[in-house]
């Protein structure tokens, strides 16, 4: 019974510090518990200092309690060695495919342009801080000095906070000025500032998601594709990150992966055709046929 109960706070543990959005009934069926012994759990977190948050009705474990802080501090880089290991891997140059792999992780959760600056890291320190708490206490936040590369302006932005994303680099908020949900990138600002304005637009917060092939949306499809030996060894070498979801099929491979677009995947299938079938999704294939037709028309007209 203790055993049982020990597995049921570690499996919470675990769902509310990962990446993924866990509604309390979610959080339920997943630890198979009620409401009542789910709340009196996270009670118990709390009281042992795990910094509990919850955000568009989801809630999730901030990774500065300090447990986490410590175990994560035993399992990551300092951002020093970071660094290092950064330029040890580019020295190596590309040609080694496990080597790839780590530069693409190190690139993914951590920013080399700030890291390597040390007055911009404190700069980044601060404004992270300060909209830690704007999401914390659900307060609007002000990015002085934002700069925009697409109307190549500076300006102030009045938002609402609600995730840090990518290792603390960007920041998901909704906008208020233009009604929309928006990702900042804390290094284009010049500072933060949090006002006593409490949120007022939650309902409207839509988090983002960033496929495998770094294509982003609010919404994520599910494809399906039988992938023969060629495709699987380039997927896997590719994506080393996002193979959670191949399982063996034969002498194939069955891939289920959430796409926030079409394109990425579709560059993948079309440039492997002969090595991949496509299960699903029926929107998919529409897609898939409709860029094959196009690509045939527009070769015809070149001929």
């Amino acid at each position: 019974m203790r055993n049982d109960r020990l597995s049921r706070e570690l499996d919470i543990i675990l769902m509310l510090a990962g990446t993924d959005d866990y509604t309390v009934g979610e959080l339920c069926r997943e630890a198979k518990v009620s409401r009542r012994t789910l709340y009196y759990y996270i009670e118990c977190l709390r009281e042992c200092g795990f910094d509990i948050y919850k955000s568009s009705g989801c809630y999730h474990i901030d990774r500065r309690s300090p447990f986490l802080s410590k175990l994560l501090g035993l399992l990551q880089f300092t951002e020093d060695e970071a660094v290092t290991l950064k330029r040890l891997v580019d020295m190596a140059g590309t040609a080694n495919p496990t080597l790839n792999g780590v530069r693409r992780k190190l690139e993914r959760f951590y920013d080399f342009s700030i890291l390597s600056d040390v007055e911009l890291r404190r700069k980044s320190a601060h404004i992270v801080s300060v909209l830690y708490e704007a999401i914390k206490q659900k307060r609007v936040a002000k990015l002085c000095g934002y700069s925009s590369p697409h109307s190549k302006t500076q300006s102030d932005r009045y938002v609402e906070p609600f995730r840090l994303m990518n290792g603390n680099n960007d920041v998901r908020c909704y906008e208020i000025a233009t009604g929309e949900c928006k990702t900042f990138r804390i290094s284009r600002m010049a500072d933060a500032e949090m006002l006593e304005l409490l949120w007022s637009c939650e309902q409207q917060h839509r988090d983002i998601y960033t496929d495998c092939f770094m294509f982003s949306s609010e919404e994520q499809r599910e494809v399906k594709l039988r992938l023969g030996r060629l495709a699987y060894n380039v997927f896997t070498e590719e994506h080393p990150d996002a193979t959670d979801g191949i399982v063996a099929d034969g002498d194939r491979w069955l891939l289920t992966l959430k796409v926030c677009s079409y394109k990425g995947v579709g560059r993948f299938v079309l440039g492997l055709y002969g090595d991949i079938e496509v299960v699903g999704d029926d929107g998919f294939r529409s897609y898939i046929s409709q860029t094959i037709a196009e690509m045939a028309a527009k070769s015809g007209a070149q001929t």
